[in-house]
């Protein structure tokens, strides 16, 4: 049902302009066209370079897009499209209701994991105490020692520092949630984890778009996918999903 969707994107293109090579155009992807409802997960499949990351940035307006349109359905009923909005009307959205998980940690030195992944749920005015217990318990879902828990997560590997970084994206999650490579670094005890909280958040209603590289774990988590190509975007197959 159209009242279900939460994000459609129609049409949409990138263009990158390289202002030290003369003003040397390329085109970062075009023709993108698809659409994601509440509690789905649509992947975003294709090779290295095609431009996926690039969709998910302009998604979250942190890249203007050239051409197109991507229209927000917001639980107000409202239809906010991403393209024309105000910098104030983004920020807004950011805030509340549309949020973007990265593969790199990006934190203050001196702030510790806890700190990070309570942040969002204090933002939210959860009390300090329930917000400390409730990111300690994803840390330890995710695989974070507990001794780790007051320390820097600028000292951790890579794959703990994503872990950290997936903890503090879904303890408070939006509306949608965009993911880049969620299990991009993670080992398979990890990337199984980090997969049954996706799951979960479906389950809550959450729309999340994703850039997998994994069949077997876009065919488990996706209920749609999109392939990206070099020079163009098709839409794939369905994900046909198993009975529950």
């Amino acid at each position: 049902m159209m009242n279900d969707l939460k994000l459609e994107v129609k049409n949409l293109a990138k263009t990158f302009t390289l202002h030290q090579r003369n003003g040397m155009e390329i085109s970062g992807f075009s023709d993108v066209s698809f659409s994601v409802k509440k509690g789905a997960l649509l992947a975003l499949t294709g090779p290295s370079g095609a431009g996926k990351s690039s969709i998910l940035k302009t998604i979250y307006r942190t890249y203007l897009a050239s051409y197109g349109c991507i229209e927000f359905h917001r639980k107000n009923g409202l239809i906010l499209d991403l393209v024309s909005s105000t910098e104030s009307q983004i920020l807004a959205l950011r805030k509340q209701e549309m949020g973007f998980v990265t593969q790199f940690l990006k934190v203050l030195p001196r702030i510790t994991a806890l700190q990070t992944v309570a942040a969002p749920l204090l933002e939210v005015g959860e009390t300090k105490h329930r917000a400390f217990s409730h990111a300690a318990d994803l840390l330890e879902l995710l695989g974070i020692r507990e001794e780790l828990f007051h320390v820097s997560p600028l000292t951790f590997s890579g794959g703990e520092q994503q872990r950290v970084n997936i903890a503090r994206g879904v303890i408070a999650p939006k509306e949608l949630l965009l993911l880049d490579e969620p299990t991009a670094s993670l080992d398979e005890q990890s990337s199984d984890k980090v997969l049954n909280l996706l799951m979960g958040l479906k389950e809550k209603g959450i729309a999340m778009i994703g850039i997998f590289h994994d069949k077997q774990k876009i065919a488990r988590v996706a209920d749609s996918s999109f392939n990206v190509t070099g020079n163009a975007c098709m839409n794939s197959a369905i994900v046909q999903k198993e009975a529950a």
